[in-house]
Formats: structure tokens, sequence, C-alpha cells
């Protein structure tokens, strides 16, 4: 996400050779990042390389200011793999993911069209990210009944301060085999080591960018960042190595999303690689934060 934006092309292409060493294959995009010059970018980067990694990239959000330049249409999404395909430099896309809910769109058209683009090689799998598992669950259900494409990797947000998804995604997407491909382990920086409750850098996404300043708005996250950061120091852990092992160590999820605007704030979130987090270890660390209620608000239950 930071290609092309908050990192250039060259610190870009530096984490990207720097993944690759580390043993990383998959890379996860979305066309609207940067208005698609972080396609551009990883696109130069897969070159010599495409057949060993995994790509994925996204649709829904306004690649114009036309009406029809966004959403999950049809003619949107047949316009979009092929702008994405075209700036990605490659002939097909392993995971293509809808980016968010069209409650314009019948979910059937979306789900057909899906299905379509992989008849045509275009695309390998569906994908989602930012639906509810209600709507999700729907989806694999008109699937099912209709004998298409199911979505095969679910894209939540998840990290110590946003726990939402262990609610019912996670558990679904256990139930059903699907994959996990969770986004911002880090919080968008609230759990790197910088933040707390009279804590705050100068800049940062929490601070400079809008979205992120509302998500992160209550004064509970903070209070999160800051037994986190304690309990880290204590472990003699980077945070950030530790907000990524704890996210990477839930059964659920296949892999967590990493980030970084520069080589600096990239090392530690690759030092997760090298951590076996112990069960006892997740505990504590789970227990630094609120454990979201269970769906059915029978809290008496939950073990």
């Amino acid at each position: 996400m930071s290609f092309g934006g908050i990192a250039d092309e060259n610190e870009s292409l530096a984490m990207f050779r720097r993944c690759r060493e580390a043993g990383i294959n998959f890379f996860d995009c979305a066309n609207v990042y940067n208005g698609g010059r972080a396609e551009e970018i990883l696109g130069k980067a897969i070159a010599d390389s495409r057949n060993e990694v995994v790509l994925t990239t996204k649709v829904h959000g306004a690649m114009g200011e036309g009406i029809n330049d966004r959403g999950l249409s049809r003619r949107h999404m047949m316009l979009s793999v092929e702008d994405s395909l075209r700036r990605l430099k490659t002939d097909r896309i392993e995971l293509y993911f809808v980016h968010g809910f069209d409650s314009l769109t019948a979910m059937e058209e979306t789900l057909r069209t899906m299905d379509d683009l992989q008849q045509q090689g275009k695309i390998l799998y569906p994908a989602v990210s930012n639906w509810a598992a209600w709507q999700i669950a729907k989806a694999l259900g008109i699937s099912e009944r209709e004998s298409i494409a199911r979505f095969e990797c679910i894209q939540p947000m998840y990290n110590l301060a946003k726990r939402q998804a262990e609610v019912e995604i996670l558990p679904l997407a256990k139930a059903e085999q699907i994959g996990v491909i969770s986004y911002s382990p880090l919080g968008g920086g609230l759990l790197s080591g910088k933040y707390g409750v009279n804590k705050k850098p100068e800049q940062g996404r929490l601070i400079d960018q809008e979205n992120y300043t509302k998500r992160y708005a209550e004064q509970v996250y903070y209070e999160t960042a800051e037994r986190f950061t304690l309990y880290a120091a204590e472990q003699n852990i980077h945070p950030a190595t530790l907000a990524v092992a704890w996210a990477m160590s839930h059964p659920a999820v296949t892999a967590p999303i990493i980030g970084a605007r520069n080589m600096e704030q990239l090392e530690p979130s690759l030092a997760a690689l090298k951590m076996n987090l112990t069960g006892e270890h997740r505990e504590e660390i789970s227990a630094l934060s609120i454990t979201p209620s269970p769906a059915t608000d029978r809290s008496e239950e939950t073990k």
C-alpha cells in the first residue's frame, strides 16, 4: 500500500527485494493504492520473478469521477481487472479481492463476474475484504447454489486493538477452510511502540490520515497500546515484531500482511518470521486488550 506513496519507487523496490530475501512470496496490492501507482511499481518489481510470487489486487474503490468508476458492477469489474493486469504487467491475478461491500449491486452479479473472470484465466481465485461475516456466508451460499467460483480467501482487519474478526469472520473461515490474509497487524502504527495514553509521534498514519484517526479515536486503543508496549519491553522484543507474531498466531490466520514506509520500519515486522509465539504468550498478550463479546452475547458461555 505504501508503494508509490509514502515510499518512493526506489524505496519500494528495495523493500520488495528484502522481503524476497526473507522468503516472502505473497504480495498484496489494490488498484486504488496511490491511484494505481502501487500496482505499477509492483509490476516492475516482479518482472524477473513472476512465476515465483503470488499476487493479489482489488476492485471496488473509486478510480475516477464518473458514477460507474467504482463499485462491484460487472462493467466496473471487467474494466478494472484489465487496468490492473496492464499496470501489473501480468496475464493473471492469483487472488482478486472485492475491496468493500457494494449495496447498489446484486451480489449475484458480482459473484457471476468473478466466476467469468476465473473462466477467462484473468484471475485464479475470487477473494473478499471488508465484508461482514453474514455477507461472506451469503456469498458462499450463492456460489454453492449456482455452482460458480466461491471466495477462497478473506482479508479482514485484525490486530490486538481491533479483534472483531475473532467473533464471526475467523470462525467462518476456519469452518469453511478459507484462507485468511489479515491486514493492519500494527494498527496503523498504534502497536509499534510509538503510541501511548500521553504519547504520540509528530507524524504517522494515526496523525496524518483522517481514516486512521477516526478508526483509532477511542482512548481505549491508546491504553491497549501502552500496556502492549510495556509488555514488549519486559520481553525485550520490538513491539512491531510482537504485534505481527500475535496476529500470525491465531489458528485461522494464514498470514498477516505487513507493510512499511521504509526499510527501517520493515525489519521489525520481518523479524516475526523467526518468532514462535507460545499459547501462554498469546493469552498474556490478548489479556492486554478487550476481548470482543461472542456473537450471541451469551458471555457466560465464553471459554
